[in-house]
């Protein structure tokens, strides 16, 4: 199928396309377009969960306790340059799926895009890599949890206890529903902002002397040990330093991924264009904010080659921020900056599992995976998709012994050039998507939203995010390492055996510009959004800017 504008017809809503619009025309049919007999979730997350999970709905671990070995790596001035140039493209992935989820906020998210604009072969072979990579990641985030907990018991026996609870715990919020997610995501989200936000005040304050001990930083560790650092690969400083913050572009794209999650609520979000919107609009801050400036900082507190960065405890104890303040003489503060990086850890596995359950009912929904995991409960939860993916969540039970949590770790490496392939199949959609606008005619300014930098944005992305997957495991050439060459690169041929696959399987050809179908399917302004009223006090006008 295809589509051509109707230049008769035209729409009361601004900025905002509607599908009235456009003239369907009859073409092939590869693909299962209109699946809205089947999709049954509903609408229950409302403006305050969309835009508190946009800020903050997977920040985890990688941020707070990544830093630290971000800033051992490559030193603080390489990694806040390492931090900037992920940000940058992960904003451009945003905008990306962004504006493609404001035509269609709709089951499926951006495999469905990929299938329905560039192939449904690809589609699928995206579908599932983010399926098992946002799966993967739950038992990551669990774990990690775990070895938060040791801060106060340190006793191992204790470990399958609580990886136990946990696990029972996140699977839990999931099964309840999505306005018990969207409730847990907004109090989790609160948590992990005030903390991040006190983190980067207080580290402001001890470096420019105002702790106990009234000792000035400045950029003292800027200048001894250095802004940059990096592994003694080749003898010669300026080569290691710059192979220190390739290292510390795959470790930042960690703690990065998972910010597409507000699209993929896209389809169970009251007024989802108007909100997806202003939470895309927002995210570029979050980034100045939270990423590099919170990195910034840590590179002021604290020298690289500080022995604490090098404990590799995973606890609060390794983070930038605690050792800052245990420098400066506070004594109280560690133990509640644990306590809430541990919240960080169990929202982001929370989140994930979500992300996970929803991508594979996407997939179902759509004929790419077997029809069971589209049921959905009277209240519209998919929930045979969410117990299947619960069964990730068991996978963090590996790390109780010491052998498997080998493996484990190969999984957590897998994870991550996983996400790097969902970023590159994002902004490759959204090239697709622009040229099918612009041969068809379509204004993509109609859109709730659109960016003017596209489509530089997506090549951008495209560009970065090839570069991240290459280079991902760079370190196992410098004496050949096969474990660590397989753990970075094997899901390279995974991803295109499962596209190429597909593509023999369903013998689905690639879409041309002009039979891109951007109708079929796609609700409407009226099916999804109610007018916003205006604020009528103080409180709500507060309400609204915050949120």
């Amino acid at each position: 199928m295809f589509v051509e504008k109707d230049e008769s017809s035209g729409s009361g809503h601004d900025n905002i396309t509607s599908a009235a619009h456009i003239n369907i025309i009859p073409g092939n049919d590869h693909y299962h377009f209109d699946q809205s007999d089947l999709d049954r979730v509903q609408r229950r997350l409302k403006q305050r969960h969309v835009q508190m999970i946009a800020i903050a709905g997977t920040i985890g671990t990688g941020l707070f306790l990544g830093s630290g070995s971000a800033l051992r790596d490559a030193g603080p001035l390489g990694a806040l340059l390492a931090y900037a140039m992920v940000g940058t493209v992960a904003y451009a992935t945003l905008c990306s799926i962004g504006e493609m989820t404001a035509l269609a906020p709709i089951s499926g998210t951006f495999p469905h895009f990929a299938a329905r604009w560039v192939q449904p072969s690809f589609g699928a072979a995206v579908g599932w890599n983010y399926f098992y990579a946002q799966g993967i990641t739950v038992p990551v985030e669990i774990t990690a949890a775990t070895i938060l907990i040791t801060y106060w018991d340190d006793n191992h026996k204790h470990q399958a206890g609580y990886t136990a609870v946990l696990c029972f715990l996140v699977c839990l919020v999931n099964i309840f529903g999505v306005r018990y997610f969207g409730e847990s995501e907004f109090i989790f989200s609160i948590i992990k902002l005030t903390l991040i936000t006190g983190l980067i005040i207080c580290g402001l304050i001890i470096d420019l002397g105002g702790g106990p001990d009234h000792k000035r930083l400045g950029f003292t560790y800027w200048k001894h040990p250095g802004a940059f650092n990096g592994p003694p690969i080749v003898k010669s400083k300026a080569t290691d330093d710059f192979i220190g913050w390739v290292a510390v572009l795959v470790q930042a794209g960690f703690s990065y991924q998972g910010m597409e999650l507000v699209a993929i609520a896209a389809s169970e979000t009251e007024n989802p264009r108007r909100n997806i919107s202003k939470a895309v609009r927002r995210v570029f801050w979050r980034i100045i904010i939270f990423y590099v400036l919170g990195v910034l900082i840590t590179g002021m507190l604290v020298p690289y080659d500080d022995p604490n960065l090098l404990n590799g405890s995973g606890t609060a104890s390794q983070s930038p921020y605690v050792i800052a303040i245990r420098r400066a003489g506070i004594h109280t503060l560690p133990s509640i900056v644990n306590a809430a990086i541990f919240t960080s850890a169990f929202s982001a596995g929370n989140s994930f599992l979500f992300c996970s359950s929803r991508i594979l009912y996407g997939l179902s929904i759509r004929g790419q995976a077997p029809r069971i995991f589209s049921y959905c409960t009277k209240n519209g939860l998919p929930i045979v998709a969410v117990l299947c993916t619960c069964c990730f969540s068991l996978l963090s039970f590996m790390n109780v012994t010491s052998g498997a949590a080998k493996v484990f770790n190969w999984f957590v490496n897998l994870s991550t050039t996983a996400g790097f392939f969902s970023w590159l199949s994002i902004n490759i959609t959204y090239i697709r998507f622009w040229q099918g606008h612009k041969a068809q005619g379509i204004d993509r300014t109609r859109l709730a939203y659109w960016s003017p930098l596209q489509p530089w944005l997506a090549i951008w992305g495209v560009i970065w995010t090839s570069t991240f997957i290459l280079v991902n495991g760079y370190l196992a050439f410098a004496g050949w390492n096969t474990q660590l060459f397989l753990t970075a690169y094997i899901n390279i041929p995974i991803f295109f055996g499962l596209w190429i696959g597909w593509a023999l399987y369903m013998r689905t050809p690639f879409w041309r510009a002009h039979e891109m179908d951007f109708v079929t399917g796609i609700p409407s302004i009226e099916e999804t959004e109610t007018p916003e009223e205006p604020p009528r006090n103080l409180g709500e006008k507060i309400f609204n800017i915050v949120f």
